[in-house]
């Protein structure tokens, strides 16, 4: 069974550079080693029509769609209500979700405030994705995973959701290096490519070096049409190689 996923980046703060993206390298390396595949990552900004139209088609499309940002207590933070809109259900407070934040303050001897408060929002029927970092949890709707966009809160609420989530192939990898120029072997590597369909090969170039060196990785679930693949890289880089 093939199963693929998605992630939304909701944000402003990304789009404008103001804030780095961490949390798609996480979120990727946690997939991967899950056998499932990450076919598209988007990012949009903090817009209704544009995050429902997002959610939508990605929903669709793949099987899981992770999305970070934009769950927060102010007025920016719009995500679950675009949730809400994407798959026409109410936004309302969660009691369970107003429960879970009401004793965090409580024991901080903080006051839940109404900001605090807009983070108990939650599309109706969802469930709850706990966060062990600071209690506002993240929630599930239909195949929608909304996470928090502060990394060590969105790694919590992963890791958290993580065992439930399907197993696909596990994808295998193989590392050909070398003192390889891309221009001279990139039609080899192409030929390669065309035997190996089913083997995903990519050619990295290693810059800052004195010398030339590209790092070759290719990437399948087939074990035995990797170790085939893998073998003809190795031929073809020893021929090329300036070593």
């Amino acid at each position: 069974m093939s199963v693929t996923a998605a992630i939304l980046i909701i944000g402003n703060e990304i789009l404008s550079g103001r804030t780095q993206d961490v949390n798609t390298q996480f979120i990727a390396e946690r997939l991967s080693a899950r056998g499932i595949k990450l076919r598209e990552v988007r990012v949009v900004p903090d817009d209704e029509a544009a995050v429902v139209a997002a959610v939508r088609a990605l929903a669709s499309a793949y099987t899981y769609v992770f999305t970070t940002g934009g769950i927060g207590p102010t007025h920016d933070d719009i995500t679950a209500a675009c949730m809400a809109k994407a798959f026409d259900a109410k936004l309302e407070i969660n009691a369970e979700a107003k429960a879970l934040m009401q004793a965090y303050y409580d024991a901080k001897g903080a006051e839940m405030t109404e900001g605090r408060l807009r983070m108990a929002r939650i599309p109706q029927g969802a469930a709850l994705i706990e966060n062990s970092v600071s209690a506002a949890p993240g929630f599930k709707i239909k195949n929608v995973y909304v996470m928090a966009g502060i990394p060590d809160i969105m790694q919590a609420m992963f890791l958290s959701l993580e065992p439930e989530l399907a197993k696909g192939k596990p994808v295998l990898s193989r590392t050909v290096g070398g003192r390889l120029l891309e221009s001279e072997i990139a039609d080899a590597l192409g030929d390669i490519q065309d035997r190996y369909p089913d083997v995903e090969i990519g050619s990295y170039p290693a810059m800052g070096r004195a010398n030339p060196h590209v790092n070759i990785v290719l990437r399948s679930t087939d074990g035995e049409k990797l170790a085939a693949a893998t073998e003809l890289v190795i031929a073809m880089a020893k021929k090329f190689d300036k070593s």
